[in-house]
């Protein structure tokens, strides 16, 4: 099978383009703003028990998938983003636990997850997610990097008091500072993707917040459910376009096979 075969046919997961990038900060930011409207403005028990299945369903969903279906890896992202703020925030608010403390906790757990990746598989490159172990490890690190996120996104607009917008300013120049990195200093290819991967999460719900919360809490004030509306729209956008994209690089394949 040749390599182009490879890369669509093969790995469970898509390829890195601006387009997965553009869809994977909308869904950040969804998913913080979709989190805050469903546990302040539904009954929160529900809303948290409705994420959880919403994740399981679209995590079997994923892996009952022989190869990459974008629909529904883009389906799990969500869920992810939806669920994973909402357990960063029942462990602050529900639980009590400092955002300092929970960032710690959360980076802990990521790095653990990394370190049994790489002892198990020798490799953290997401283009050698073609088996169900090593697709384990990754959906294990993407939602260790979410709620991570969530958390370090919190600790520095509130505990550090910078604020949404400049802590969504701090996490987007860290994003952009891997890639150029690697580009300029040769950083390892898997090393600037996890990086800035991570750093994703706290830029979208900081920019989010900053929407969405009232203005003496440093944000706009334009509420959490037009901003959860909006951000859904524009992930339903973001992702029909993936969609159609990978349906079309597909049939290229399939003819220049012919």
């Amino acid at each position: 099978m040749r390599l182009d075969e490879d890369r669509y046919y093969g790995a469970k997961v898509p390829e890195i383009t601006v387009s997965f990038w553009v869809a994977k900060i909308i869904s950040t930011a969804m998913g913080e703003a979709t989190s805050d409207f469903l546990v302040f403005h539904t009954n929160p028990y529900l809303a948290v028990a409705a994420g959880g299945l919403g994740f399981a369903l679209a995590l079997a969903l994923q892996f009952a998938t022989r190869r990459h279906v974008p629909a529904a890896y883009w389906l799990l992202v969500v869920m992810v983003a939806i669920f994973g703020t909402m357990v960063a925030d029942v462990i602050h608010v529900v639980l009590g636990v400092p955002y300092a403390i929970s960032t710690v906790l959360f980076a802990a757990g990521l790095l653990l997850i990394l370190w049994g990746w790489r002892a198990s598989e020798r490799s953290l490159s997401i283009h050698t997610v073609v088996t169900p172990r090593r697709e384990a490890f990754y959906w294990a690190t993407v939602s260790a990097t979410f709620a991570l996120g969530t958390a370090a996104g919190d600790l520095t607009a509130a505990r550090f008091g910078m604020g949404y917008l400049n802590s969504a300013i701090l996490f987007s120049i860290l994003f952009a500072l891997p890639g150029l990195a690697y580009v300029a200093f040769g950083l390892n290819e898997v090393a600037a993707f996890w990086t800035a991967y991570i750093m994703t999460r706290p830029m979208g719900a900081s920019f989010a917040d900053w929407f969405d919360k009232p203005v003496q809490s440093s944000g706009l004030g334009y509420g959490t459910p037009a901003v959860a509306l909006v951000l859904t729209a524009g992930v339903g956008i973001a992702i029909l376009y993936v969609c159609v994209r990978h349906r079309w690089q597909r049939a290229a394949i399939a003819t220049r096979g012919a």
